[in-house]
């Protein structure tokens, strides 16, 4: 048990226990406004509070020297982006309350308990205990109380909804390029036209607290259909090569307004296929690259993260792994486990939100929109000899990759110009399709990890040499890729797709879906069904689980077949007696198991935001504190015990 804490904690835990149970510090109903000047508490929603504070604080000189504001100035950086900056005035919400009237205004314990759930995981992955003053039952009240919102105006820009400009019809585009602000105005504003079809929601935040917010498009938004196949498409990634970010904001615009026009072919797309759009991956990195403005922005400025990391080498490197299990025969080359060493690194806050959000969606296509070239590339990105800097290395979806590609580039009007010397001519005779690796290896690329880590299939586009173009070439730049857009996301609709079910009708969830002669297997979803992207030709596929005995079809994909076949699935539990439970698709060899913590088949995968159980989680031997224990103390004379979780 931690020893007894301050003396000035004990006396609000002592006010907290008089007032009962789930009720507020005891305090005078009247209280003296001052202004707010804690730096740490700057952009609070409010500027005045009282003193002393519902933590029994008696001046801004104790708050500033206490622990607890101490954690507050540095959980940033703690928790690497993650919660923020949503936790910091939380917590100011606590340390400076809010004074209004001559009154303190709580702040809602519904806020604090949704934000804890959220954010446990990330205390849990340090080792380090969810905060005393941020407990949700003491110093937070009800909405009948009278409470408020301290996130309300941080969630403003996501939930104000704001006109189209004046005299201007609602499908009107404007080509030009949007601030964040703008940006997620655009995307609410067109959400809220397209309400029975759009949504927006966020996957996260980025390092420096901005929302990575998608607009997601479907028959049913908000949920997964069954056999309705998920596509999502990725821009800014490096926050300086800013195409993908607004064409992106322009192809929800336009969907929308195609939708509500009767467009067959949009209606069609969107009734059958649940597309997720997020413009910026990168925000922070956006602002860096913006501060020096189109034309002026140099090759790398605002490339990286808040972090100064490039988020498309921040993904587990899991094509050495595949490389160095493809000698093995028998070895799985699929839903590879993340290695416990990754998350021993700094591992960004981006990165972390599109990991968890292919943990629960069951993706099957992607791109992700770049700039400084004119190419589409696909996996692998890394070669399969590291020492060699451009060399072939096919998936063992070689073919259909390659299709996926031409979908996208032979419908583009500039990658299919037959010049050589405009803007990616170089890739002319290679229609302007590559290899990833074939044109340059690099490790920890996102399209590599969506491959071996899920069901998803992902390529690169490169949408021109400009990464910064001048705000009059951005229509030019819709134009060109409008077409090669909608191309690639009705690609989903190649193949075949289906249910595997008991014989009771019961879904079998992560089933492996085997097709002979591709050494890349594919699972199915939490309802039983799945979707496999095939090249057309004759397959022999086989559908097994464990506990089950497998089965087997030909199927035959015409060339010209633009919607996938239907291909069920009833397995037949095994007989009585001594079983066999298969690990994986046996080509030969033992049987296989997934590594410890990893995701497979048989088991949960493990949540990509936190560090897998034993890496940092539990005290040594010795009983030696967490590693951020000695900043604390060295800062503050109070050591805050109640940080620690043993």
């Amino acid at each position: 048990m931690p020893p007894p804490p301050p003396p000035l904690l004990l006396l609000a835990v002592l006010a907290a226990a008089a007032a009962g149970p789930g009720c507020e510090p005891a305090r005078d109903p009247a209280a003296t406004c001052v202004d707010l000047q804690l730096v740490t508490c700057s952009d609070a929603a409010y500027n005045q509070t009282t003193f002393p504070t519902l933590l029994e604080h008696r001046t801004r000189a104790a708050v500033e020297a206490s622990s607890e504001y101490i954690l507050l100035s540095v959980l940033h950086h703690l928790l690497e982006g993650q919660c923020n900056p949503d936790l910091r005035l939380l917590g100011c919400a606590v340390l400076a309350p809010r004074c209004a009237g001559g009154r303190v205004r709580r702040p809602c314990r519904h806020v604090c308990e949704g934000l804890r759930e959220a954010c446990q995981p990330a205390f849990d992955a340090i080792d380090m205990a969810w905060p005393y003053f941020l407990d949700c039952s003491r110093y937070f009240a009800r909405q009948e109380e009278g409470c408020y919102d301290p996130l309300a105006e941080l969630r403003g820009g996501l939930d104000v909804e704001e006109a189209p400009p004046s005299g201007l019809p609602p499908t009107f585009i404007r080509f030009s390029h949007h601030s964040y602000a703008q940006m997620v105005r655009v995307l609410k504003r067109t959400a809220a036209r397209c309400a029975h079809i759009a949504k927006t929601y966020s996957i996260g935040r980025s390092f420096e607290g901005r929302e990575l917010l998608v607009i997601e498009f479907s028959g049913r938004p908000g949920q997964h259909e069954l056999m309705e196949p998920e596509v999502k498409l990725i821009g800014n990634i490096h926050g300086n090569e800013v195409a993908g970010r607004e064409i992106l904001i322009y192809l929800a615009q336009y969907l929308c307004s195609e939708y509500l026009l009767g467009d067959p072919r949009i209606q069609r797309l969107l009734n059958t296929t649940r597309l997720h759009l997020l413009p910026s991956m990168n925000p922070d990195g956006y602002e860096v690259a913006a501060a020096e403005g189109a034309g002026y922005n140099g090759w790398t400025s605002g490339r990286q993260n808040a972090q100064n990391l490039d988020l498309n080498r921040n993904f587990p490197d899991l094509t050495s792994e595949y490389y160095r299990l493809a000698s093995s025969r028998g070895a799985r080359g699929d839903h590879l486990a993340i290695p416990q060493h990754y998350w021993w690194g700094k591992v960004a806050p981006e990165t972390k939100a599109i990991m968890k959000w292919m943990r629960t969606t069951p993706f099957v296509l992607s791109a992700s929109l770049h700039g400084g070239d004119l190419v589409v590339s696909y996996p692998f990105d890394f070669s399969k000899h590291p020492q060699e800097e451009k060399m072939f290395s096919p998936t063992p979806d070689e073919k259909m990759f390659k299709l996926l590609a031409r979908a996208y580039a032979d419908v583009h009007p500039m990658m299919m110009d037959r010049s050589e010397n405009r803007c990616g001519g170089n890739f002319l005779k290679r229609g302007s399709v590559i290899n990833g690796a074939d044109w340059y290896s690099f490790t920890g690329g996102m399209s590599d990890f969506n491959y071996l880590h899920s069901n998803c299939f992902e390529i690169t586009v490169e949408l021109g040499c400009v990464k910064f173009p001048p705000e009059e070439a951005l229509y030019t730049i819709w134009q060109h890729n409008k077409e090669p857009l909608l191309s690639f996301v009705e690609m989903v609709h190649r193949g075949i797709k289906g249910v595997v079910m008991d014989k009771f009708g019961k879904p079998v969830k992560n089933a492996r879906i085997v097709v002979k002669g591709i050494r890349h297997d594919i699972t199915t979803a939490p309802d039983g069904d799945y979707w496999r992207l095939l090249p057309p030709g004759s397959h022999i596929v086989i559908a097994q689980a464990p506990g089950y005995s497998k089965v087997i079809k030909k199927v035959t994909i015409p060339a010209r077949l633009k919607r996938a076949g239907r291909v069920d699935f009833i397995l037949q539990p095994l007989g009585t007696g001594p079983k066999t439970f298969l690990l994986g698709p046996r080509r030969s060899g033992p049987g296989l198991r997934d590594p410890p913590g990893g995701a497979g088949p048989h088991r949960e995968p493990e949540e990509p935001g936190q560090e897998p159980l034993g890496a940092r989680r539990q005290p040594t031997a010795s009983g030696s504190k967490p590693w951020w224990w000695s900043y604390f103390t060295s800062l503050s004379q109070h050591k805050p015990r109640w940080l620690l979780k043993y």
